[in-house]
C-alpha cells in the first residue's frame, strides 16, 4: 500500500503515519472489514438493479464509505466500528430491497421437492445467483428439447412460482461452488457461469463449454455480452446427451413468507415442549479443512430440534433425512445467502409471538463464512445486535486480535469448536 500522505510505501523507513500507512492494525483491520463489506453490498445491489430495484441510501452509504477509506487520518476505533456496522444496516437494506425484486418479478417461493438426477437428452447447467438470467435462459429454451439444470447457489429458484412454471427446469446438478471441477467436469452439456463463485478450469477439461455473462468472466470461456443465449443453446446441442441417471429429491423454497405460514404449528410445537431450540446452519462453503464441522454438527443435532439453512453451506447435509416435528420439518432451506433477510424475518415473527426479544429465543447461528457476501451479512447481523453467534471454521484473517476481542466482548461472537462441544455448551444438556 502507498501512503499518500507520506508520500513513502506502507511502512518503510519513511513513513510517519502511522493510521494512513496501515501500521495501526486496528484501524487498517476495520477499514479491511469496510471494504469486503462493500463489495457484499454491491452483490446484491447489482442484482437488484437488473431488476429495477434501486435504493439511494445505499449508494450515497458506498460513497462515503469509500471516501472514508482514502487515507487514514482519524484514529478513532470507535469511529470506525459504527461505519461497519452501518455498512451491515445498508447491506441488510440491500438484501431487502433484491428480495423485494425477486419476489415482485418471480413470486413468493413456496416449498418445493428439486430432483438431484438427471433427465436423457442435451443439457445446459446455470451457476451462480442471477435469477434473471435463469428466466431469460428459460424462456429461450422453452420447446427446444434443452433440459436446465440449476447449481449451488441457483437451487433456491426452484421454489419460485414463476420459475419453477418451466417444465424444462429439470433439477438441481451438483453442490457447493468449490466442487466445480469435479462436478462440471462430469457434466456433458453446456454450463453458464453467472456470478463471480467460478473456478478455473483445469487443462483439457470443460473450458470450451463454459459459458459466462455479466461480471462473470474465466479466460479461454465464451462471455455473453447480453441475455441472448442462442450460442449457448447450440453448443449444449452440439454435445454429448445427458443420459438418465436416479437423485435423491431435496427440499428448497422455504421463503420467510412459506415459513410464517407454518407459524402457529411452529408456536404451538415450541409451547409443548416438542421442539426445543433452532439452529441456522448456513452460509459461505469452502474447502479449506475443518468445513465438516458443519456437516457432523447438523447430524448431531437433537430430534427435538429445528435446522433452518442457506447459502452453499447447506451443501454440507442437506441431502440428509431430518424428518419433522409435529408436521414442521427439521430442515428448513430459507434460499440463497440474501435470503439471510427471510432468516431475520422469521427471527423477529417468532420474537413478537412469545413477546420477547430476538436474543431471548432458542435460537442459535452458526455460520461458515469465505468470501465477501458472507462478511456483509456477519455485518448486518451484528447490527441488527444479534448475539452470541458462532463462526468458523477459522477467525477471519483481516480481523486484528484486538478488534475480534471488542466483537467477543460487544456482540458474543464465538468461534467454532467441535460440535459436541459447542452443542453441549447451546444447550446445556
Amino acid at each position: 500500500m502507498f501512503c499518500y500522505q507520506c508520500e513513502q510505501t506502507a511502512g518503510g523507513t519513511g513513513c510517519t503515519k502511522l493510521g494512513v500507512c496501515g501500521k495501526n492494525e486496528d484501524i487498517q483491520s476495520l477499514q479491511d472489514t469496510l471494504l469486503y463489506g462493500l463489495k457484499g453490498i454491491a452483490a446484491y445491489a447489482y442484482h437488484a438493479g437488473e431488476l429495477g430495484a434501486f435504493d439511494p441510501q445505499v449508494d450515497a452509504f458506498m460513497h462515503e464509505a469509500l471516501f472514508k477509506t482514502v487515507t487514514n487520518v482519524s484514529f478513532d476505533l470507535n469511529q470506525y466500528l459504527e461505519l461497519v456496522l452501518k455498512c451491515g444496516a445498508m447491506n441488510y437494506k440491500a438484501m431487502e430491497m433484491l428480495d423485494k425484486a425477486h419476489t415482485q418479478r418471480f413470486g413468493n417461493p413456496v416449498p418445493t421437492q428439486v430432483e438431484t438426477g438427471t433427465s436423457a437428452g442435451p443439457g445446459i447447467l446455470i451457476t451462480g445467483h442471477d435469477l434473471l438470467d435463469l428466466y431469460e435462459l428459460l424462456k429461450q429454451t422453452e420447446g427446444a428439447g434443452v433440459n436446465i439444470y440449476t447449481h449451488s447457489e441457483m437451487l433456491p429458484a426452484h421454489g419460485y412460482p414463476e420459475l419453477k412454471k418451466f417444465k424444462h427446469l429439470a433439477g438441481n446438478y451438483g453442490g457447493a461452488w468449490q466442487e466445480q471441477k469435479k462436478e462440471f467436469n462430469a457434466f456433458s452439456g453446456a454450463i453458464l457461469a453467472t456470478t463471480n463463485c467460478v473456478l478455473i478450469p483445469p487443462e483439457n477439461s470443460y473450458l470450451d463449454r463454459l459459458f459466462t455473462i455479466g461480471i462473470t468472466g474465466v479466460a479461454g470461456a465464451t462471455h455473453l455480452k447480453s441475455r441472448d443465449f442462442r450460442s449457448l443453446m447450440a453448443k449444449a446441442k452440439s454435445l454429448s446427451p445427458l443420459a438418465e441417471t436416479p437423485g435423491k429429491k431435496i427440499w428448497t423454497g422455504f421463503h420467510h413468507t412459506a415459513v410464517l405460514g407454518l407459524a402457529d404449528k411452529i408456536v404451538s410445537a415450541v409451547k409443548a415442549g416438542k421442539i426445543k431450540h433452532f439452529f441456522l446452519i448456513g452460509g459461505c462453503d469452502g474447502a479449506k479443512p475443518g468445513r465438516n464441522y458443519y456437516t457432523e454438527f447438523a447430524e448431531k443435532v437433537p430430534q427435538d430440534c429445528v435446522i433452518l439453512t442457506l447459502a452453499c453451506g447447506k451443501y454440507r447435509f442437506n441431502k440428509l433425512d431430518f424428518g419433522d416435528i409435529q408436521g414442521v420439518p427439521r430442515l428448513i432451506d430459507l434460499g440463497q445467502c440474501n435470503n439471510a433477510y427471510s432468516a431475520v424475518q422469521i427471527a423477529v415473527a417468532l420474537a413478537k409471538a412469545f413477546g420477547c426479544g430476538v436474543n431471548d429465543l432458542p435460537l442459535t447461528l452458526v455460520l461458515s463464512w469465505f468470501e465477501q457476501k458472507a462478511v456483509a451479512i456477519l455485518l448486518s447481523l451484528l447490527y441488527l445486535d444479534i448475539k452470541g453467534i458462532y463462526i468458523g471454521p477459522t477467525p477471519p484473517a483481516f480481523i486484528s486480535k484486538n478488534v475480534f476481542g471488542l466483537l467477543q466482548e460487544k456482540f458474543g461472537l464465538k468461534l467454532i469448536s467441535t460440535p459436541d462441544e459447542d452443542l453441549k455448551k447451546i444447550l446445556k444438556r
